[in-house]
């Protein structure tokens, strides 16, 4: 499924990593080595939405607000400019020669091409949509419901028997859990 690329001793190229970076694949170690650092997640992020190629200077302001937990027009001077360095000398360079983006450093154009979306299952949902967060929610809801009625049915309020509440305390984690495997199609 995944390639392997390798190295000599003086960190050249070899074949086997030219024809790496033409095909398709990927070994799981560059996998893993291109995603480490959340810079290049947000880039990856923010170009799978584009719509075209986008300017470096759009790209770094993006990716520095998003680190800022702000707007692009409340960023310092400083804070686009260590984004933009980091972009511009490590990161892009990086994923281009992976063949994951284009990188066009003469121009400050970066694109997403056809290698770009083997990267997409190890990306997190983009924010604000309907993803896995709302699962934590739903099962600590459902926790304090079954307490709530644990407790009720132990003070006399609710007159089952104790096998009764355990019964619908199963039955309620069942039916969040069946919700949540069909929600994410993990049944398939």
């Amino acid at each position: 499924m995944f390639g392997r690329s390798r190295t000599t001793a003086s960190n050249e190229p070899t074949r086997e990593t030219e024809t790496v970076a033409s095909s398709p694949e990927l070994s799981l170690d560059d996998v893993y080595h291109l995603l480490q650092t959340k810079r290049r997640r947000d880039v990856l992020r923010y170009l799978r939405e584009a719509e075209e190629p986008v300017r470096l200077r759009e790209l770094a302001e993006q990716v520095a607000a998003w680190e800022q937990e702000t707007t692009i027009d409340e960023l310092s001077s400083d804070e686009r400019q260590r984004v933009y360095i980091s972009l511009y000398q490590s990161h892009l360079p990086k994923l281009d020669n992976h063949g994951i983006v284009d990188y066009d450093k003469d121009r400050g154009r970066v694109e997403p091409t056809a290698r770009t979306p083997l990267l997409d299952s190890y990306l997190e949902p983009p924010t604000g949509a309907d993803s896995s967060d709302r699962w934590p929610r739903r099962y600590a809801g459902t926790i304090v419901c079954c307490t709530l009625l644990i407790g009720a049915i132990a003070t006399g309020l609710v007159p089952v028997s104790g096998l009764v509440g355990s019964g619908l305390v199963l039955a309620a984690f069942a039916i969040v859990t069946g919700a949540h495997v069909w929600s994410t199609g993990a049944y398939r």
